[in-house]
């Protein structure tokens, strides 16, 4: 490589929110495997399914078209005349906003269907829904109770199905959540990430997803909120494969210990209502406070896939500059934009590829 662009591949890693402002810095030379990967014609019900450097082409897609669109201010109508069947039996904000604008912004048309305005399951069985659906749209997202009522979709379906969100799984908040610590650190490989909460669909996420990306994971839940066996299993399966470290422990403290990124989510997730009072009671002590970060790295940050509430984190770390969580969210765009893209065409990044 010439002496002049080593000095700019490291001087992008001393910068923190480099590939927000010139993302064609610091680029690793393997851009030539990530261009042979293709996901056209692909599901995604969860990041299980992806390989490596199949997730890394994702986060390449989506940050590239983040730099066309939002910084280059290009319109690439790469979904026209494609529309979108966004099938959503619980509520949403970013999934809603970041996929319905998003599909739009490239040119498509994209349908909203609540359990009001259809019945998945109910008055018309999956599989017919899945058939009725692959022959008026090229995809589906459906963010579900259940995962089995994914599967089952999948299974019928002949285009792409992709999980918005699952009692077991949610990708593509997982997806973005990765995008905006690549964003900040200009790296990922050797990060530690920190999970402190539930046992839930996005731990599960990150479980099937860090290590994949030569990250480190460290995770604290209170006793009886472990996350599901079977991830756990697959986990550290994933860890000893890549050489990463996977640490499960319920002391918050231990979790945090070392670790650059400090993520938390909702005690009391939609469905779990009636809970509420028992697991407030059942996560005491739980709360991200700056002294949680006292224990973790000086570079430390934080993210919460939102909405938060006051007892998971506190308003000095939340609304602090070491709170990502507003990047993040408006990741989520980006990076369905990107899945979609990868799933639908046969789209090459403009920029070259990130370090990962």
């Amino acid at each position: 490589m010439p002496l002049n662009l080593l000095s700019v591949s490291r001087s992008f890693l001393k910068c923190l929110k480099s590939f927000h402002h010139n993302p064609q810095r610091g680029f690793s030379s393997g851009s030539a495997s990530l261009s042979s990967v293709s996901l056209k014609g692909r599901s995604c019900l969860t990041l299980k399914d992806f390989s490596s450097d199949e997730i890394k082409r994702l986060l390449w897609v989506s940050g590239d078209l983040k730099h066309q669109i939002k910084h280059e201010k290009q319109y690439l109508p790469l979904l026209q005349g494609k529309a979108i069947a966004m099938i959503f039996e619980k509520r949403s904000t970013r999934t809603r906003m970041s996929t319905e604008t998003g599909f739009a912004l490239l040119g498509g048309h994209p349908c909203f269907l609540t359990s009001q305005d259809i019945h998945l399951g109910v008055n018309e069985s999956c599989t017919d829904t899945a058939r009725v659906l692959s022959g008026l749209c090229n995809i589906v997202l459906a963010r579900v109770y259940n995962h089995a009522t994914l599967e089952e979709l999948d299974r019928e379906a002949s285009i792409p199905i992709i999980n918005g969100l699952s009692d077991l799984y949610h990708p593509i908040q997982i997806l973005a959540d990765f995008l905006t610590l690549q964003e900040h650190y200009g790296y990922l490989s050797g990060l530690t990430v920190s999970w402190i909460g539930d046992g839930n669909n996005v731990l599960h996420s990150f479980m099937m997803t860090a290590a994949k990306l030569g990250v480190h994971l460290k995770v604290a839940t209170p006793k009886g909120y472990e996350p599901d066996k079977n991830v756990i299993e697959e986990a550290q399966k994933l860890s000893k494969q890549h050489g990463t470290q996977l640490v499960l422990t319920s002391d918050p403290m231990e979790a945090a210990h070392g670790s650059n990124v400090l993520v938390t989510d909702t005690w009391v997730s939609m469905g779990q209502e009636e809970e509420k009072k028992r697991r407030l009671k059942d996560f005491q002590g739980y709360q991200i406070t700056m002294q949680t970060g006292n224990v973790a790295k000086p570079d430390w940050t934080f993210l919460h896939c939102l909405p938060r509430k006051m007892e998971e984190v506190d308003d000095q770390v939340f609304y602090s500059s070491r709170s990502l969580v507003f990047p993040e969210a408006e990741n989520r765009k980006w990076t369905i934009m990107g899945l979609m893209v990868s799933l639908l065409t046969d789209y090459t990044p403009q920029i070259s590829m990130p370090k990962f």
